[in-house]
């Protein structure tokens, strides 16, 4: 009877560990290289989604000349999923230019994120370096910017 609780022990303990996503470090506030974007980073079940939580009056005024009533609220990263290596590939929408483009992210270490965007099967691609806003989102004001 105990190697039988001990074996089911053992099965829970590892449906535990494969039940948890594997990019959960990556999960929180990540602010782009000028602070005039910052975005929360969250679980969309088997992957990542990335949504605005601020914006730089500049950012929201872009956004309006492209049509939308404010940056704040929009998803612009879609069904990043892991890769390997700590790295992970999906969609990124850039309302500005109103296109969806490949990209990818790259967690350098806890608080740093490479990532990059490409089009044309990677031919035209751009890329920044994204730090992780310290505290996570209960430190970030979740509103536009001037209110």
């Amino acid at each position: 009877m105990s190697k039988f609780i001990t074996a089911l022990a053992a099965v829970a303990a590892l449906f535990t560990f494969v039940s948890a996503p594997a990019h959960a470090e990556n999960l929180g506030v990540w602010r782009n290289p000028k602070d005039n974007i910052r975005l929360h980073i969250t679980d969309c079940g088997p992957s990542m989604c990335g949504w605005v939580v601020y914006a730089s009056r500049k950012a929201e005024a872009d956004a309006k000349k492209s049509g939308y009533d404010t940056l704040v609220g929009q998803q612009v990263l879609r069904d990043f999923a892991p890769t390997g290596n700590g790295n992970m590939r999906g969609k990124v929408f850039v309302p500005t230019l109103k296109v969806t483009l490949s990209g990818t992210a790259e967690f350098v270490d806890a608080r740093t994120m490479r990532a990059k965007g490409c089009v044309l099967g990677g031919l035209f691609c751009k890329s920044q370096v994204w730090t992780r806003v310290d505290g996570g989102v209960q430190q970030v004001r979740v509103t536009k910017t001037g209110e």
